[in-house]
């Protein structure tokens, strides 16, 4: 990110397709689909993809499991997208049954909107299992693979989906800044004219790719060139499937070390995603999340505060470029932590 790059130049130009050539292979994309960058987190991804790939009089069908999918929401009623609601409890995964009885007895959805990795609870919900479903039923499928992409087997080609969504943080291991998007071409072949923005509309900026080799508009030269080395370094390591087993490794440390300090987990280790885990607070009258953070931050780590309503937790990130024993020290930190508030876990579980 030292290195400056012209936003025009032909050097950079470069540097984004090869960029989308290699997300294109870790998708499993094929001729069919492309991938379209764009500027922004990847909330912005999100709501390029539903606006462009969802036409105003489309109906989308969102199994809803935590904070992501409840943004999904939130995104298409700004839109004025018609949604469908499949509400789920936030510590179980969607149910792929409640999807196909929603497909069936209603014809006019057109597209579903899946979170593959709720972060807002860690939960992990059976993408191929409803990538098959959808596509059975000739409906088109949008997945938010933000929080997975890169560290879960995910092939759009083998599932049939329609739209991936994910960013250049996260898995990839990059810095934040620039969304994008794997989709078919015939889907977006298909949206022109959907979107509501001229800055999030896909289809436009895929054209503009296309014939340029150009971003529209000022690119986020940096954050590309950031990712371009950390997608270097993502197959160095081995890709997907070695980059998903350190993460699950990191994940086994991070619960095993947790629960032997008397702290519980809020979901049970058969729907745990290896990307992050929500731990319950603990019912003892001297925790506090705010000092507990403040004692952990102070020993060089940061947690996250939980994103639930109807209990108090809070989250711990397995993935980025830390190792099991980044994850072991980061544990002693919480047990050096909680041993200062004199809270005795152990004993009141």
């Amino acid at each position: 990110m030292l290195c400056d790059w012209g936003s025009w130049d032909s050097a950079f130009n470069r540097l984004t397709a090869s960029v989308c050539d290699d997300i294109l292979e870790i998708a499993g994309g094929t001729e069919a689909y492309a991938c379209v960058p764009l500027q922004g987190s990847g909330t912005f991804a999100v709501e390029a993809a539903l606006g462009t790939f969802v036409p105003r009089s489309g109906r989308v069908l969102v199994p809803s499991n935590g904070a992501y999918a409840e943004r999904i929401i939130r995104v298409l009623q700004y839109l004025g997208r018609e949604s469908v609601i499949l509400e789920h409890r936030e510590d179980e995964a969607v149910s792929v049954e409640r999807i196909a009885s929603a497909l069936a007895a209603d014809p006019a959805i057109s597209y579903v909107a899946l979170v593959h990795c709720e972060t807002g609870t860690g939960v992990l919900n059976p993408l191929d299992e409803i990538a098959k479903l959808v596509a059975h039923h000739e409906r088109a499928l949008i997945v938010d693979a933000m929080s997975s992409f890169g560290a879960l087997p995910i092939d759009v080609s083998l599932a049939s989906i329609d739209v991936l969504i994910a960013a250049s943080g996260k898995c990839l291991e990059g810095v934040p800044g620039m969304g994008f998007v794997v989709a078919r071409k015939a889907s977006l072949a298909a949206a022109k004219g959907n979107s509501h923005s001229l800055a999030l509309d896909l289809y436009d900026q895929w054209v503009y790719l296309q014939r340029t080799g150009q971003w529209r508009f000022t690119p986020p030269t940096h954050v590309v060139s950031a990712l371009r080395s950390a997608i270097n370094q993502f197959l160095e390591e081995g890709g997907q499937a070695a980059r998903g087993s350190r993460y699950r490794m990191q994940c086994d440390q991070l619960v095993a070390g947790m629960r032997r300090l008397g702290f519980k987990t809020l979901l049970p280790d058969r729907l745990q995603s290896p990307i992050i885990v929500t731990f319950l607070s603990p019912a003892h009258p001297a925790f506090s999340f705010a000092e507990l953070y403040r004692r952990v931050r102070e020993a060089g780590f940061i947690l996250y505060p939980g994103k639930l309503t109807r209990v108090d937790t809070f989250r711990v990130g397995c993935i980025g470029a830390i190792t099991v024993d980044d994850i072991g020290r980061a544990v002693a930190a919480v047990g050096d932590a909680v041993a200062e508030m004199k809270i005795d876990l152990l004993a009141t579980s």
